[in-house]
């Protein structure tokens, strides 16, 4: 049956692909000659080896045409290939003197055995070539099957330093059915071709070589050869650090100019919620187009400007120590106060730099003692002020009233002041770190 099949279609090929004898020049009657004695009692279903215990070589050559789409998000890569398959077929071979020195013919490929090479980590059911081709066939038997094909391949992708990520994609092939045994598949040369490729716009292609692989599987106990073809690629930087990566970094820069507002402007913490706002769009933008990965450099900020923002929370309630405040601590007052004021130049209306004021003690006066009698002087007149002792009580009262007031109020600058000095310190550290983790990654692009 499937020899009555075959010529059927053998004879439906040999009216609609070639004219009629009569019609012919005497090369076009060698070649209709040629075919008909080749085909005559030739089947595609079997492997054309002269035996059966013999291996058949197939050589396959890629050519990498263009890069169609790389999804990064579903991790599927879109190329647009030309393959090409050599073998040998024992049963088309012909002596090119008997047939005028006609040494080579194009068949569609359909007539002829194919290999059923697939490409393994293909992600969806098309095919990687098409079928409609022709194979250029020679006399000594050598079969050229040169095929277009679309492929759509998985592949790992790694954003992890993205955009400066380089990404590397293999493209495996092998026979679906047949064990090394029966069909041993090999590169032709060390890599692909990339003589016709077209430049992409968003990956630099860095190379694609080849390599052959004898594996085993969990479904069978051969042995199955394959190709696989590994596409380097690298992205392509500038556009994503003008439009993602600039903005995000001049963004960050403006995190720790929150130490430097002053803390009655009432904008310290509404800047540094801001400025997160901001790096979380940031964020939600490359997550609707990247696969979930660590991005560091973002998490790196995010991470600096909440810390920023607790610290200025932090920073708001020492501004805000009311009189009733306790007085600074002496360490700290040494330190912070002392030294690190003095290093920072954060310093008094009037105060040279380098200098700090010294520390004041409040004085406490005393009412005076009853007990004493009237002050030694001059004065003998009973209505004499200084006799007065009610009136020099009030006086006393008053007095240590304003010393309070003004010692509380000693203590509410110091805590003012003590917050100076910590913004100031703050806003030396978080902007060396924003400024250092910029350059390290915009270094990266040069």
């Amino acid at each position: 049956y499937s020899n009555i099949s075959f010529h059927v279609t053998l004879s439906i090929h040999l009216t609609l692909f070639l004219p009629c004898p009569q019609c012919l020049g005497a090369e076009g009657r060698l070649a209709h000659k040629l075919f008909r004695d080749l085909f005559a009692n030739y089947t595609s279903a079997l492997r054309p080896v002269a035996d059966t215990d013999q291996a058949l070589n197939v050589t396959l050559e890629v050519t990498l045409s263009q890069i169609i789409d790389m999804d990064e998000r579903n991790q599927v890569l879109t190329l647009y290939l030309w393959i090409r398959q050599e073998w040998t077929d024992a049963y088309l071979r012909w002596d090119p003197d008997t047939y005028g020195g006609l040494d080579a013919i194009r068949i569609p490929s359909s007539l002829v055995w194919r290999p059923d090479i697939v490409l393994y980590n293909k992600a969806d059911a098309q095919a990687p070539a098409s079928a409609s081709t022709n194979v250029v066939l020679r006399h000594d038997g050598a079969v050229r099957w040169d095929a277009p094909a679309i492929t759509r391949s998985s592949c790992r992708v790694d954003v992890s330093a993205f955009p400066f990520d380089a990404q590397g994609c293999g493209l495996t092939f092998g026979s679906w059915t047949h064990g090394g045994h029966q069909l041993d598949v090999g590169p032709l040369g060390g890599a692909a071709s990339l003589a016709d490729f077209v430049e992409n716009v968003e990956w630099r292609v860095l190379g694609m070589p080849a390599r052959r692989r004898v594996l085993t599987y969990g479904c069978c106990s051969e042995l199955y050869p394959d190709v696989t073809f590994t596409l380097l690629l690298r992205r392509r930087a500038a556009a994503y650090v003008c439009n993602l990566l600039l903005p995000c970094v001049l963004t960050s820069l403006l995190a720790p100019l929150a130490f430097h507002l002053p803390v009655d402007s009432g904008e310290k913490v509404s800047l540094s919620v801001t400025v997160l706002l901001a790096l979380t769009v940031f964020q939600l933008i490359l997550a609707e187009s990247m696969p979930p990965a660590e991005r560091k450099y973002y998490m790196a900020t995010m991470t600096m400007v909440t810390f920023s923002t607790a610290l200025t929370i932090l920073i708001m309630n020492l501004h805000y120590c009311g009189p009733s405040a306790r007085p600074v601590p002496a360490w700290a007052r040494a330190l912070l106060l002392g030294r690190l004021a003095r290093g920072l130049c954060v310093r008094e209306q009037g105060e040279p730099c380098g200098q700090s004021r010294p520390p004041e003690s409040s004085p406490s006066p005393q009412p005076p003692d009853r007990g004493t009698g009237p002050p030694a002087g001059p004065c003998r007149e009973p209505r004499c002020l200084c006799r007065q002792e009610a009136l020099l009580r009030h006086v006393a009262t008053i007095a240590n009233a304003f010393h309070s007031h003004r010692a509380a109020q000693r203590r509410h600058e110091d805590w003012k002041r003590l917050a100076r000095v910590m913004d100031r310190f703050f806003l030396g550290i978080f902007f060396s770190m924003a400024l250092v983790m910029s350059l390290l990654v915009l270094v990266r692009a040069l």
